[in-house]
Formats: C-alpha cells, sequence, structure tokens
C-alpha cells in the first residue's frame, strides 16, 4: 500500500510518509520551514498548520476527512488554555493518516518574509474622500427641540458648508456621549466618495482630534498581499507590511482556485474566509507596527486580479474559469468594511475597490494604468508587472492595450526544487564565471558577495536557506551565458560542459550553486525542471507582450518599465538574457517598484482618481490571451533563451551568448543542430 502523500502549502514541497508520522516530522525531512522550540512537546504553538479538505486537481490529490488525526488531549488542553484559530492544528501533534495539503502560515515560518513590494516614492496630490473636520455644536435648549444629530449637520453646514450629512447607526450610538464629554465641540471624520451625492460620518471624537487619520492601500496577489498605511492627512506612509495569500493551499494559480470553487461545494466561500482572515491579522498588524489604533484606519482600496476581486468579495469566480470569462461586476465598488467582513478597523470604514478592465485583467492592471499613465506617454511603452499572473500594458497617447498572462508561481520561487519566498538567506543574485563555471552569490540580509571576506560571519545567523525568485532569474540567466545551458534550456553535462558543480540526475543534469550539508545546511541547486518551470513562465510573459505587440502592428518597442517586485529586483540584463521581455537599449527598462499598489495609494489619498481611472479603463483594449490562435506560436518560440525566431540586436551588443547545444540527439533544441556523420 502507497504511503499517503503529504503536500505543503505556499513552499511546495511534498512527499510520501508513513500512516502516524507527525505534521512536523514529514516537514523537517521535506524542508519545510516550519517552527518548533518546545521539542514536539505541544507548548510553544509554533508549529500550527492549516490542513485543507476536498479535491485539489493542481496537486492531483482528494483530501478525505480523516487525513489528519483526530484533535488529542494534548492539542485539547492548549485548545482550551490558549485556544487555536478555527481549523488549526499543532505540527507536532497532528499525525497523517492519508493523502493531505497542509499550509503553513506565516507566523509558522522560522524565516519570515520579507515582502518586496514595498513602497514607491511618489508625489501625490492630497484630496482624500474621507477628512477631518472640527466643529462647535449649538447645545440644546428647552425652546429648540431640534435634536444632537441634527445641530451637528447645522454646524457642519455653517462652518465647513457640507450638506447632505448621514449617518450610520453605530455613529449615532455614540453622538450624545461624545458631544458632552468634548463640551459641545468635537472632530468628525466625513467620507466622501467620487459618485456620493452625501456625506458619511464615520467617526466622532471629543474635542480637537489630534492623533491621525489612516487608511490602507492593500494589494490583493494570488500569493502575496501587501498593504500601505497612509496618514490621510499628509499622504505619508506610516508603515509597509504583508503576508503570504492564505488561499494559496488551495491552489498556487488563479485556474486551480476556480477549479477547487468547482469541485467543492462552498469552496468559494471558504477561501473568501481565508483571505478576510489574512487581511483582519494584517489590519491589526501594521496598526500595532504603527504605534495607532486599528479604529483609527477609516478607509481602504483595494486592487487585486478578477479571480482575488470576486473572492475578496464573496462572489462565485467559477465564471471566470470559461469563457467568456464575464465578471459579476467590472466596475468599481464603494462599500462597508464591515459588508466585506474586515472587522479590524474602524467598525465605519469605507472600501474602495478599483474597477476591473476584463474577465482576465483585473483591478490591479487598472492601478498599473494609474500610476505609469501610459495612455500620456509619448514614446510606444510597455509595462509589465510581474507576478503569479502577469498583467501587461501596452501603449501611448493614441491607443492602450491590456492583457493578462498566466505566468504561475515560479517567478516567485514556487515549484522551484531549492526556491522559496523571499527571506533572509535566500539568494537574490548571483554570477557564474564564464570561464570556471563557478557561482558567487548574495543572500537577502547581507550585503557581501559569498566570495568576500566576512561572508559566512555575516549569513550565520540566517544561513543560506535556499534561492529568491530574482536568483533563480538570475541564475538562468548567468547559465546561459556561461555556456551551462543551451538556447533550448537543456543543461549539459559535467563532460559537456567542464565542471564537477554539474551532476547528472537519471536522464538531465543538474547545478549545483551550494552544498551546505556538510554543516547541516540545504544543497541549494537548478534542476532541469527548474529550467522548464522558468521557461514556461517567462514564455508566457513574453507571448502576452508579443500579442499586444501584433496587435498595435510594430515589431519592437520604445521602452520597458517593469513593475512589481521583479522590478525592484532582477536586472534589465538578466531579464533580457532570460528573454522574458522585448529587446530594447537597457538603459530603456526601468522600475516602477510596486506600481499596483501605488495606484492603490493614489486612489486612497486623492477621490477625483477614482473617477480618473474609471474614464482610463474604458478607453483600453482589452486583448484575451486565453483564445488569441497566435498565443501559442509566440509561446512556443519564447520558450528559447532568449528567443527563437525574435532578433536581439540591442542584447547582442552587450552580452555574446555562447553557442553551444547539448542535445545530443540531434534535434536543435532551439539551439545548433549537429551533423550526423556520413
Amino acid at each position: 500500500m502507497t504511503d499517503p502523500l503529504v503536500i505543503f502549502t505556499p513552499s511546495g514541497k511534498r512527499g510520501r510518509f508513513p500512516v502516524g508520522t507527525p505534521v512536523l516530522t514529514a516537514a523537517r525531512q521535506l524542508g519545510v520551514d516550519l517552527d518548533s522550540v518546545c521539542g514536539g512537546r505541544g507548548i510553544c504553538s509554533k508549529c500550527q498548520v492549516q490542513p485543507s479538505y476536498g479535491d485539489f486537481p493542481k496537486h492531483g490529490v482528494h483530501v478525505a476527512e480523516g487525513a489528519l488525526s483526530e484533535f488529542n488531549a494534548v492539542e485539547e488542553r492548549y485548545d482550551r488554555v490558549r485556544g487555536l484559530k478555527t481549523g488549526r492544528r499543532l505540527g507536532c501533534q497532528a499525525t497523517v493518516q492519508g493523502d493531505i495539503v497542509i499550509d503553513v502560515p506565516p507566523e509558522s515560518q522560522v524565516h519570515k518574509q520579507v515582502i518586496r513590494k514595498a513602497a514607491t516614492q511618489r508625489d501625490i496630490i492630497m484630496d482624500p474622500a474621507t477628512r477631518l473636520y472640527f466643529v462647535e455644536v449649538t447645545e440644546p435648549d428647552m425652546h429648540d427641540p431640534t435634536g444632537d444629530f441634527e445641530r451637528l449637520k447645522a454646524a457642519l453646514k455653517d462652518q465647513w458648508q457640507i450638506e447632505g450629512v448621514t449617518a450610520s447607526l453605530p455613529f449615532l450610538s455614540k453622538l450624545q456621549t461624545t458631544l458632552r464629554k468634548g463640551q459641545w465641540k468635537v472632530t468628525v471624520a466625513a467620507h466622501k466618495g467620487h459618485r456620493d451625492t452625501h456625506t458619511q460620518l464615520l467617526e466622532i471624537w471629543p474635542g480637537l482630534h489630534e492623533d491621525g487619520l489612516y487608511g490602507l492601500a492593500i494589494d490583493l496577489g494570488s500569493t502575496t498581499i501587501a498593504a500601505h498605511l497612509c496618514d490621510l492627512v499628509t499622504g505619508e506612509v506610516k508603515a509597509s507590511s504583508g503576508r503570504m495569500n492564505p488561499q494559496i493551499r488551495f491552489g498556487e494559480d488563479l485556474m486551480s482556485r476556480v477549479s477547487y470553487a468547482m469541485m467543492n461545494a462552498g469552496g468559494d466561500q471558504e477561501m473568501t474566509r481565508a483571505v478576510r482572515e489574512a487581511l483582519n491579522d494584517l489590519t491589526q498588524g501594521i496598526a500595532e507596527e504603527a504605534g495607532i489604533s486599528p479604529a483609527l484606519i477609516v478607509e481602504a482600496t483595494f486592487v487585486c486580479n478578477p479571480v482575488m476581486h470576486h473572492l475578496l468579495l464573496g462572489l462565485d469566480p467559477v465564471e471566470l474559469g470559461q469563457a467568456p470569462f464575464a465578471l459579476a461586476t467590472s466596475e468599481s465598488l464603494s462599500l462597508n468594511a464591515r459588508e466585506m467582513g474586515l472587522e479590524a478597523m474602524n467598525p465605519n470604514a469605507r472600501v474602495f475597490v478599483l474597477p476591473c478592465i476584463a474577465g482576465h485583467v483585473g483591478a490591479d492592471a487598472a492601478a498599473v494604468a494609474l500610476s505609469e499613465e501610459p495612455g500620456k506617454s509619448e514614446d510606444l511603452v510597455l509595462i509589465v508587472d510581474v507576478g503569479t499572473n502577469a498583467e501587461i500594458l501596452l501603449g501611448d497617447k493614441t491607443r492602450v492595450l491590456a492583457c493578462s498572462s498566466p505566468t504561475g508561481p515560479a517567478f516567485e520561487g514556487a515549484q522551484i526544487s531549492s526556491g522559496q519566498r523571499a527571506a533572509p538567506g535566500a539568494i537574490e543574485k548571483l554570477e557564474i564565471n564564464p570561464d570556471t563555471k563557478e557561482p558567487r552569490f548574495r543572500v537577502i540580509g547581507c550585503d557581501l558577495w559569498s566570495d568576500e571576506d566576512g561572508f559566512a560571519e555575516a549569513t550565520a545567523a540566517s544561513g543560506i536557506t535556499g534561492i529568491a525568485g530574482s536568483g533563480i532569474i538570475e541564475a538562468l540567466a548567468e547559465m546561459r551565458s556561461a555556456g551551462i545551458m543551451d538556447p533550448s534550456g537543456l543543461i549539459g553535462s559535467a563532460e559537456q560542459v567542464g565542471t564537477p558543480r554539474i551532476e547528472a540526475e537519471g536522464r538531465t543534469n543538474t547545478y549545483i550553486i551550494h552544498d551546505g550539508t556538510a554543516d547541516g545546511g540545504p544543497r541549494i541547486t537548478v534542476t532541469q525542471n527548474d529550467v522548464r518551470a522558468i521557461q514556461l513562465a517567462k514564455s508566457a510573459l513574453y507571448a502576452g507582450a508579443r500579442l499586444l505587440m501584433d496587435e498595435r502592428g510594430v515589431e519592437t518597442v520604445d521602452r520597458v518599465v517593469l513593475a512589481g517586485a521583479f522590478g525592484a529586483h532582477i536586472s534589465p540584463k538578466h531579464a533580457m538574457i532570460l528573454g522574458m521581455i522585448p529587446d530594447v537599449p537597457l538603459e530603456k527598462v526601468t522600475s516602477a517598484g510596486n506600481a499596483a499598489g501605488t495606484g492603490a495609494r493614489i486612489a486612497l489619498c486623492n477621490v477625483t482618481a477614482r473617477a480618473e481611472i474609471e474614464a482610463t479603463v474604458r478607453k483600453i483594449t482589452k486583448v484575451e490571451t486565453a483564445i488569441e490562435p497566435k498565443f501559442q506560436e509566440h509561446f512556443v518560440n519564447a520558450n528559447a533563451i532568449p528567443h527563437k525566431t525574435d532578433p536581439f540586436p540591442h542584447l547582442s551588443t552587450i552580452v555574446t551568448l555562447p553557442d553551444v547545444s547539448f542535445n545530443t540527439g540531434g534535434g536543435d533544441g532551439g539551439g545548433r543542430k549537429r551533423r550526423r556523420r556520413a
């Protein structure tokens, strides 16, 4: 009988283990980042995990109830005394009984993720939808029976020319107490959206309120959630934070999540609960980091792709999994936070969700358009927001096109043998000497290269733990430049390449970057399967860009803007060697940082920008990659590194790629054909 299959997310690591194996033991044997400090006695709670049940077509498993052991006495005692979140288990106590998918939440990971989607410096004209107003309210008397709320409205009209004021029941419930505590002088937070005909009062404080007013700009991605806490008076970013999207346990890519919703009754609701819980935790955490009360967060803006958009709002995403990919709604939405189960912020907080462009091109692409303004560009600009789903914009003052391309999670370090999320100890930069084939690298948290004095001491605490997404991109580009890998993506043998760093694994070869096994660390490698995963991702990205170029009738673009985490952390040269982006002069490749997050901040801080992006979205031409016949042709040609047919003249002026072929079968493999002897 086959042992049960255990799959850990977000790492994607998997293995088979005998029935009765503790989850913590399975995690340690697979090298999964799961914390524990009490020696498995169920005391520290560091090893909490979240199992998932149902059908997982992407993983090829069905997880039945009973796949983990029942709660034991240790877990019951811990839950009774300290409390476990719903669905959580202690990894040291729960044992494997059948095939199981297990998520390791951020707080249970030893190496905490470094959120790469940091706030980008940006001048934003402050015109927020929510503002503070200090008013003096007329006291009631026996001769004027007007209610306190009516006199507050009169004060706002008289002192601030604000009319059409409304308030919720929770606001009214604290009105009288606050007025009297402030001796009829109060500060109110008043909200008026760009489409609102009235002004809604969200919060009230006695006297002059000087503790600030805040909003959250949230980039809700498939893999990571990034939030920026902004001062609604000054626009200053007070704190930035993020976490893994817990929906990863239901599927790493969007279509896997749609499939989970299709195949498991209530699966969409389960994913909605998971992401809302993560958002509440994130809100609480970012408020603590900034040293403010979460009640001072009175507004939030969201940008996300269409599937995440629907799951955030509690809408079934099934229609997005099949043509014609119909959205439940594509317009922007203005909602109450409590309607969406966002309970960690002010109970009267308002939420603005940016509009989607089309069924597979979401509010995140709209946010990039708001941030980067391709429709105002004099030259033809290609904007690429690289993530699990790549958002691509191509345009100038005459016309803007957009598409979404399913790159998958490989760029984020998932599906890569030594891949990991960005955390201290992860390799983020790499160079390979073309003569010796020896690598040198840098890890997150240390500015030294691995061949520099002091590197071992500087990385002693973090260790060298794996390779981040930016590192795997540079590794493959360097392997191609050093002649370790041919244009088809095939890794040569030790004999062909001339280095003992290559080891045979069955019929393929693996390149060893770092072997830390002698000191109890991991062995960090690039396998042939890793290369294929990145090839698939970069081919989808390039094919999407080519479709937009076809639609515009052009063979080249004037400049390229890399947005998202990759924009800040991948060198343009490596991206071009790999063939992720079309050939342009390197100085014409720039970084926009987290453009989607910047768009969310602009919409948060400037109410006029909300109307602007709605008008912009209506003018963008959407290209659907899923049904375009030429997508497959572009995809296949883009499998070669950098490309099978498209020339890269600008790249060839700075890099000479070796003319090698390791396809001993005689095919071209994207490289040079070998002549057969007569």
